[in-house]
């Protein structure tokens, strides 16, 4: 603890960036929370617990690792794992629309947001570095097949009650959905060309 304080104190940005996403990210656990807390805490728990596990399995086999950490425990940034990783299980679940083909283009922005912050980690901060074995396709599959998983176990863990799922018609041609999503996309597969560029 008295290493981060050294640390901000010393205005290292890369333990701000941690600190500011660990609360954003808390503060939208709760806010999902709040829905019902015996449903969606159940969940909480059981996507932190996965997320902890793969993580510390793909830091173990020298995927990447983490050199700015709050606390160095395990080697792994555990606020953001019991953080950030549940908020957009919890979000996806609430969120996503009922049938299960517009649930697609939902979870399609959601994972272009994550792949594009965690490239900007990677390219920009010294909080998480690639090895030789991983680079940024195999985080996109990752992202993709963890939030695909929730959102089935969502459908175990939560009544339909509690959950809030987007209209499908806003992911039609030229609605509000549609719009936001091409603007995720376009933005981030831009950037993602970028990076391929820079990397190759």
């Amino acid at each position: 603890m008295v290493n981060l304080w050294a640390k901000l104190a010393a205005g290292d940005s890369d333990y701000y960036v941690l600190l500011i996403s660990t609360f954003l990210s808390l503060a939208g656990t709760v806010w999902v929370l709040k829905t019902n807390w015996k449903y969606y805490g159940r969940l909480y728990a059981i996507a932190a617990l996965a997320g902890t596990v793969i993580c510390a399995l793909f830091v173990g086999l020298g995927y990447y690792e983490f050199d700015a950490l709050l606390i160095p425990v395990l080697k792994l940034p555990v606020f953001l794992l019991l953080t950030l990783f549940p908020f957009y299980v919890l979000f996806g679940v609430k969120y996503s629309p009922k049938p299960w083909p517009w649930k697609i283009p939902f979870y399609w922005g959601i994972v272009h947001i994550g792949v594009f912050f965690e490239t900007m980690l990677v390219q920009f901060t010294e909080i998480i570095e690639f090895k030789s074995k991983w680079d940024i396709w195999d985080s996109y599959t990752w992202w993709w097949i963890f939030l695909l998983v929730f959102e089935y176990v969502g459908g175990l863990c939560v009544p339909e009650q509690y959950r809030k799922p987007l209209d499908k018609q806003l992911f039609h041609f030229g609605k509000v959905g549609w719009l936001v999503l091409h603007f995720i996309l376009i933005l981030t597969i831009f950037m993602a060309g970028y990076y391929v560029g820079k990397v190759t």
